[in-house]
């Protein structure tokens, strides 16, 4: 049952002591607490059917029909290449949840109302600060993941494939297992304008929504072309417009919205595919962006879109088979879930789900540890002293998260 609550405040302080779910952006989304079921495995398309018999077996009902997200919901994440992952994509369905979205408040019980919520911000203790937090591993050093950019750029040279997106992954260990409450708190605080996700222990702030449905409306957000921020508002004006003017960002650029395109074109019509990108600014990093918009044919949820659209060439190149088999071979890393679709689903089939970006992996067999994720795309101008620094400022969310100096190496 859903019932219309007055505004709760900060969602963040519902976040539950172990466990919980959360998708958060400027003040507003849910929040995930208990679970009554999970499937684990299989691909978006077993996963959005597994959900529609879920909710089948649900009896709903809501003081707020139109509201998206109100009702059941389930939070997901789906690891980036089930072929080359010994991990497993998640789909939990939290037995109460905590949400606001456009000045409209409400709570959502799967089960008896009258049982005691499981958590209440007066009763839930403060998430613990991360400690003493320092590097202990890496997946390729600077050297070592240098050497692969070229190699891919040799590749792209000798015309084997247009781009591909490499990726690194760098371990930390606390000394007391990591809160990703806490983590959910600073993301939160830091990038408001990023979708920030906790689902089964990989929490990040992603600047990227692979699609959004809403009603039979369906929005994607492409980014490709990424260049470090100075700090300084008119030295950042200048990077802006020298990011704008880049053959080789605007190359990756077009090469991400044209999968895109390609990808919702049998499942929208009225589609608009904007001239030109616009550059989005965040705290850390410039952006080029392109927001394509479409109507989404009767019955397409926006899991299954997602399905559709992973991987794109924002988070794998082009073409498709051939960047997949260059990342497995070169990057010497499990992505798991990190750069797979990440977000949410309610029973009408809309919702909203980004690319798990920015984020990191908190070790379930030792909390104490996590691992972060940075990549960025490889085409023919590919520098790969520029392309490890691109690495390292896509890395600095999660590390200030973690109260990391940015200056670790």
């Amino acid at each position: 049952m859903t019932i219309r609550i007055d505004d709760p405040g900060d969602l963040t302080a519902y976040l539950a002591p172990v466990g919980g779910q959360a998708w958060l952006r400027r003040g507003d989304g849910m929040v995930g607490v208990g679970e009554i079921a999970r499937f684990e495995g299989g691909t978006a398309a077993e996963a959005d059917e597994w959900w529609q018999e879920a909710c089948g077996r649900i009896e709903q009902e809501t003081e707020l029909p139109e509201v998206p997200g109100t009702g059941p919901i389930a939070f997901a994440s789906f690891v980036f290449d089930p072929g080359h992952s010994a991990r497993q994509s998640i789909v939990i369905v939290p037995r109460v949840v905590i949400g606001r979205r456009n000045g409209q408040s409400w709570l959502t019980v799967i089960g008896a109302m009258d049982l005691p919520l499981p958590v209440m911000p007066d009763q839930a203790p403060r998430p613990a600060e991360p400690v003493a937090v320092t590097e202990v591993g890496t997946s390729l050093g600077r050297a070592e993941w240098q050497g692969i950019v070229e190699e891919a750029v040799g590749r792209i040279g000798r015309g084997e494939l247009d781009k591909v997106v490499l990726a690194r992954g760098v371990t930390l260990a606390s000394e007391a297992p990591l809160d990703p409450n806490w983590l959910v708190m600073a993301l939160v605080e830091n990038y408001r304008t990023c979708w920030t996700y906790h689902v089964d222990g990989l929490v990040g702030a992603s600047p990227e929504m692979l699609i959004r449905r809403e009603g039979g409306l369906a929005m994607s957000r492409v980014l490709a072309g990424t260049i470090r921020r100075n700090g300084g508002e008119e030295l950042d004006l200048k990077l802006a417009h020298s990011l704008a003017r880049s053959g080789k960002n605007l190359i990756e650029h077009e090469l991400a919205v044209e999968s895109v395109a390609r990808a919702l074109a049998p499942f929208c019509s009225g589609m608009n595919v904007p001239d030109a990108p616009y550059v989005l600014e965040l705290p850390n990093v410039l952006h080029l962006a392109s927001d394509v918009t479409a109507v989404v044919h009767p019955g397409v949820t926006a899991l299954r879109l997602a399905g559709e659209l992973h991987p794109s060439a924002a988070v794998c190149g082009t073409p498709t088979p051939a960047a997949r088999a260059a990342i497995a071979e070169l990057e010497h890393l499990d992505r798991g879930r990190y750069s797979g679709p990440v977000g949410w689903l309610d029973s009408s089939g809309d919702g909203e789900f980004a690319i798990a970006l920015r984020c990191g992996l908190v070790h379930a067999d030792d909390p104490r540890r996590i691992t972060l994720y940075a990549g960025c795309g490889i085409v023919a101008e590919s520098d790969p002293g520029e392309e490890f620094a691109e690495t390292e400022a896509k890395l600095m969310p999660m590390l200030e998260a973690l109260g990391v100096p940015a200056a670790r190496h």
